[in-house]
């Protein structure tokens, strides 16, 4: 398998009370990527695909905030997780 068609992961937490923005708490490709992936299923953590997104978080450190140019980026996958919660 090329490295391109790795799957890949990153995870991220924000806490309104603690964070600046909101920070990696996990990434990976490959096998570690499917392990991220299953732990959000398994805790009905919402999953959001965006192949470019991911692509930049991964270059991050672990548990470092993401840069004010990704603000917007991940702001729409914070606006979709919430609704999908309040919607629950």
């Amino acid at each position: 398998m090329k490295d391109k068609d790795l799957k890949r992961a990153a995870a991220l937490r924000y806490d309104q009370t603690r964070d600046n923005a909101p920070k990696i708490l996990a990434k990976g490709r490959g096998k570690i990527a499917e392990r991220i992936v299953a732990a959000a299923r398994e805790h009905n953590i919402p999953l959001v695909e965006d192949r470019n997104l991911v692509q930049i978080l991964e270059t991050l450190d672990l548990n470092t905030e993401i840069p004010a140019e990704l603000y917007q980026a991940v702001s729409e996958v914070l606006v979709f997780v919430y609704r999908m919660n309040r919607d629950r």
